[in-house]
């Protein structure tokens, strides 16, 4: 698969920001590299998940997280979300960056959310292999926030992977009046029907969401509207809103497309708010 970084999204600010098990053993990757598995093909397609372990490793199963990049649907690549994986890994957990198909003129939104399902399925599989638990959570941010919240409040089809908590960072998790993901749907479904802040239950995950107040592409009014019927159902929804800043935590209100500077202050908070939320639910021990 030939990865497509539309749109202008810089790989570098991103990056500050944030072979098949089947096929054998696979020889120890470099220290900080991730161990590469194919986990779908679909035509030309060989996705990818990037497996990095804790370090060191004990002996014991570890929780796992799976990670999806943002991009607008329609670019990105897992890379973006390493840095990320790394931390995770520090606390201890298998943290597993995802590859999905890029939206374009022959593929959707929705096939984005196939391959997350079929990600989750494979990870669940696969647990002996990969040295996990079946206590898995999914990060996301922006448009990943909103294919694994989706994955966790839509559903999918013909299979039911189970997913214990959701952290997600600049969730486009409202997509219900989104005119841009309406159009990348290209006419093969409603919005509303992938859109999780109108899909969410008792039995949604406990979510954490951080989020700029002054976001205009996911916009803080989404991420109440998850939050508020989380709570309505019972569900466990932390919402972490940070004042004056925008996507991503930009500092930069007038781009919030491609020139992100976000708020060091803001961003360490937001990430410390993962951290002790993932003790909270169980899934790192506090220390």
């Amino acid at each position: 698969m030939t990865r497509r970084l539309r749109a202008g999204w810089p790989i570098a600010i991103l990056l500050l920001i944030y072979g098949s098990v089947e096929g054998g053993t696979q020889p120890a990757p470099a220290p900080g590299e991730p161990h590469i598995y194919e986990y779908r093909t679909v035509g030309d397609d060989s996705l990818k998940a990037y497996v990095f372990s804790p370090t060191p490793r004990a002996n014991e199963a570890a929780n796992a997280v799976l990670l999806f990049h943002g991009g607008g649907w329609a670019s990105g690549a897992p890379e973006w979300v390493f840095a990320t994986a790394e931390r995770f890994a520090s606390y201890g957990l298998v943290a597993i960056a995802i590859e999905y198909r890029l939206a374009d003129s022959s593929t959707t939104p929705i096939d984005a959310l196939d391959d997350v399902c079929h990600a989750l399925e494979w990870t669940h599989g696969h647990a002996a292999e990969l040295g996990i638990t079946d206590k898995i959570a999914g990060y996301g941010v922006s448009a990943g926030g909103q294919l694994i919240a989706a994955a966790a409040t839509v559903g999918c089809s013909g299979s039911d992977p189970k997913l214990d908590a959701l952290l997600l960072w600049s969730p486009a998790i409202d997509v219900v009046n989104d005119g841009y993901f309406a159009k990348l749907l290209q006419g093969r479904g409603k919005a509303i029907d992938y859109s999780p802040a109108d899909h969410v239950s008792a039995t949604t995950p406990p979510t954490c969401i951080v989020q700029g107040a002054k976001d205009t592409l996911t916009p803080l009014a989404g991420a109440q509207k998850f939050h508020d019927r989380m709570v309505k159902a019972g569900a466990v929804c932390e919402l972490n809103v940070y004042p004056d800043v925008g996507h991503l935590l930009t500092r930069k209100l007038d781009n919030q497309e491609t020139d992100f500077d976000p708020d060091p202050a803001k961003r360490a908070d937001g990430i410390e708010k993962f951290r002790l939320f993932l003790i909270r639910t169980g899934f790192i021990p506090n220390g």
